[in-house]
């Protein structure tokens, strides 16, 4: 046999080959051979630098795998034979080397040294079949024995024995291959076949015992499930037919052979064309290897650890729907599936989503077993009916409103078309989705865009007549009215457009007067606020400025009370004109509520602050941050008479609290709201309970100053805020002192106790003449000798 040259010895070869014929060229190509020089010195100097590259980037990351393997490409490529052994070493002790690099290893080293160097080179494939089982690298390791050990060549008994246990060690590690392994038996037959031939004929014992030996192997072949089996029957066939024996050797037919070697054949043959189909898809190649691999072990192996996980786990419905497409891979039957789908509905999810994906994936499983041709009885579409009815009994109480279960009513109601043929059963699935969630928007429009695609333009006009009127969150209520116009231009006649445009303009009218409503409720609210932080700004200003003077001397005191005078009457000055032009505003802002509301704008006053008693009010928790005024609206509308809706925000964020207070108009709508405790709003379960406000709260109470129950009058605790509010003429002309809560400066507590008494608030006694005594003792403090003396006298 011819062993394949490696490209050491091939690239030597070429060079030698070259010098000779640079000696046979003629003088005339000198010119030619130096621009090849020339090109060579450059190719070498830019492998120079690469391999100075290379060698810099393994010293500092020795564990990078492809320049280790670039690095070996350009030794072997230089020929330089030191630094390639020891850079293939140096791999070698990181990282196992592929079985084509083994070869290319074993096979430098064998040209380097011919036969003498045997035992290293057969060293290197020892390591290379301990690392990989490879057919390829063992059938290498095989042809190198025959060829280069010298006592296999001279066919001694020694050799002939070491030969054949190098064959039986390949067998038992990878002659069991189902694509390659028949490459091994045939080369142990035919190193069989070749010790038969010098074998002398006259020794008829010995060569009946290698006969004995190759049809052994023979039969050894023919019993394993192996690629190719039919042509190894010929071939065995064949060479019976050569030792005498009347076989048909064109025949793949079993007919001729013992009985015990026909039965190994045919088992063997119904073993592999069992898994033939895993071997055509492992080598097909318009795959990807994840796939290929999913494929293959799609079988009882994984389907036992699905079992085992599903059992460990079962609250997990990834698992179980992972599961499911397990055995539809594998091609299990209807009842074993059924089986397991039905164990998972029994499990506790931690979501909805998750029964929601289980639900899903057992119709999606059902569907395509009956779309395609594989004639199981057992498959009708009412199991997929059966599925999805089960589907929304469990689902529809917690998902109202959910897209999820819009998804599902949807998928519904197209394979009642596609698949059971029923118009009727379609338009049922809307219809029950309708009664649940007759305020979402996508159930309509998915009905109306089923019945425009099937044709039938009057059932869509007729479901457009049904919800035009209704009131959808956001924009939706102007959405449907202009796509029920949009459908009559492009479908309808224009009788049916004029009745439509005589239905919607009205309600798009009375759409944009409640829009303009809530904009207008809006901005005396937003004015409030603005008020509500100004007075708070001058409160707490107020209060720092008092705990300053406090900590100030008697004499700074009294200097710094002219300044703040000058400064507070400013400030009063700049409050009335923000209040007077606030007022300007609110009065504009009346007018234009006026035209359009001009009852209702008459009975609120945007200039003054509303009082919310909650004597029919529902407080409201656990609400969604994202939940707006016409969700709640939306919510209630079943139980109506909503006037009012306060959703609690975060006074530093700005974001909502999760609380809310709607206002009713009597009990009777107010417990109706309570009994829709626990019910579901954008995909957090509500908590509804009847406001109980505890009773003396500050929020109806002007604060004054203290005294100011003079001659023994009391107020009452729950007086409104508009009684606290400072009428035009007493604001400005009557108060002396500039206060943001106008307290009183004339007003004389009755008693004795006169301690906790504000600077401003002149206690029993006062007069003018103390007073200005008590200033000029402020503007002489004593001296530190002065209370010195006096401590000393007493």
């Amino acid at each position: 046999m011819e062993v394949e040259k490696s490209p050491i010895s091939i690239e030597q070869e070429d060079s030698e080959m070259g010098e000779g014929d640079a000696v046979e060229k003629p003088k005339s190509n000198r010119k030619s051979s130096s621009d090849s020089d020339s090109s060579d010195s450059e190719d070498e100097a830019e492998q120079t630098e690469q391999l100075l590259t290379l060698g810099s980037e393994l010293c500092s990351n020795p564990s990078n795998y492809d320049a280790h393997v670039e690095y070996i490409k350009l030794l072997r490529r230089r020929g330089e034979i030191e630094k390639l052994r020891e850079a293939r070493e140096n791999m070698n002790a990181l990282f196992p080397l592929s079985p084509a690099m083994w070869v290319e290893w074993a096979k430098d080293e064998a040209s380097l040294s011919n036969d003498s160097n045997f035992e290293a080179v057969e060293k290197l494939y020892e390591r290379g079949i301990s690392e990989y089982l490879s057919i390829p690298l063992w059938c290498e390791y095989l042809n190198y024995v025959q060829e280069h050990d010298p006592e296999v060549r001279q066919c001694s008994a020694d050799g002939i024995s070491k030969a054949r246990n190098l064959f039986e060690r390949a067998v038992t590690a990878a002659a069991l291959h189902v694509a390659l392994g028949s490459q091994i038996w045939d080369a142990y037959t035919q190193f069989e076949q070749a010790i038969l031939l010098t074998i002398d004929q006259f020794d008829i014992q010995a060569k009946e015992k290698q006969v004995q030996r190759i049809r052994s192997i023979f039969h050894r072949h023919l019993s394993i499930p192996l690629a190719n089996l039919k042509s190894t029957l010929l071939a065995y066939k064949a060479w019976e037919v050569e030792q005498g024996n009347a076989l048909d050797a064109e025949s793949d037919s079993v007919d001729g052979i013992s009985s015990h070697v026909a039965s190994a054949y045919q088992k063997a043959e119904e073993m592999y064309n069992a898994r033939a189909h895993f071997e055509e898809d492992i080598s097909r190649q318009d795959i990807f290897d994840s796939e290929r691999f999913q494929h293959y072990m799609a079988g009882n192996v994984v389907k036992s650890v699905y079992a085992r996980v599903t059992r460990n786990c079962p609250w997990v419905g990834e698992l179980w729907v992972r599961y499911l497409l397990c055995l539809e891979r594998g091609h299990a039957s209807e009842k074993e599936i059924s089986a397991v789908f039905e164990r998972s509905l029994q499990c506790s999810f931690s979501t909805f989503e998750e029964y929601l994906d289980l639900f899903l994936t057992r119709v999606d499983g059902l569907r395509r077993r009956i779309s395609s041709a594989r004639g199981d009885d057992d498959l009708n579409y009412s199991l997929i009916r059966k599925s999805f009815q089960q589907a929304v009994d469990y689902l529809s109480p917690h998902m109202k409103n959910t897209a999820g279960l819009f998804r599902l009513h949807a998928y519904w109601a197209r394979l009642e078309l596609k698949l059971g043929n029923d118009l009727s059963g379609a338009r049922g699935v809307w219809e029950s989705l309708l009664k649940t969630c007759s305020s979402m928007l996508e159930a309509w429009q998915g009905y109306i865009a089923m019945e425009i695609e099937l044709g039938y333009i009057n059932e869509a006009r007729a479901i457009y007549r049904r919800c035009y009127s209704k009131k959808f969150s956001g924009t939706g209520s102007e959405d449907i009215c202009h796509a029920w116009l949009r459908f009559e231009r492009e479908f309808g006649a224009l009788e049916d457009l004029n009745h439509a445009v005589q239905k919607v303009m009205p309600r798009l009218e009375e759409l944009q007067l409640f829009r303009l409503q809530l904009e207008s409720k809006s901005f005396p609210e937003a004015t409030d606020q603005r008020e509500q932080t100004l007075k708070k700004t001058t409160r707490e200003k107020r209060k720092s400025d008092s705990s300053a003077i406090d900590e100030q001397s008697p004499a700074k005191r009294q200097k710094n009370t002219s300044q703040s005078q000058k400064k507070i009457h400013e400030k009063k000055n700049t409050e009335g004109q923000n209040l007077a032009e606030a007022n300007d505003v609110e009065e504009r802002k009346g007018k234009v509520g006026k035209q359009v509301n001009e009852p209702q704008m008459k009975d609120t006053k945007p200039s003054k602050t509303r009082l919310y008693t909650d004597k029919c009010t529902a407080f409201v928790s656990n609400l969604n941050f994202k939940t707006k005024d016409e969700d709640l609206q939306q919510f209630f509308s079943e139980v109506g008479a909503v006037t009012a809706i306060r959703i609690l925000y975060d006074k530093f964020t700005g974001k909502s609290r999760g609380l809310a207070y709607v206002d009713f108009e009597d009990d009777e709508h107010l417990a109706a709201a309570v009994a829709k405790n626990k019910q579901m709003l954008l995909g957090k379960r509500l908590s509804i309970a009847r406001s109980n406000p505890k009773q003396g709260k500050k929020e109806s109470v002007p604060r004054t100053a203290p005294g100011a129950l003079e001659d023994g009058s009391n107020q009452s605790g729950t007086e409104s805020k508009e009684s606290g509010e400072i009428s035009k003429g007493s604001s400005i002309d009557n108060v002396s002192h500039p206060s943001a809560h106008k307290r009183v400066e004339s007003i004389q507590l009755k008693g004795k106790n006169t301690f906790a008494v504000p600077r401003n608030v002149r206690p029993l006694g006062w007069t003018a003449n103390t007073t200005r005594s008590r200033e000029d003792g402020d503007e002489k403090p004593k001296s530190n000798d002065e209370f010195r003396k006096m401590f000393m006298k007493t």
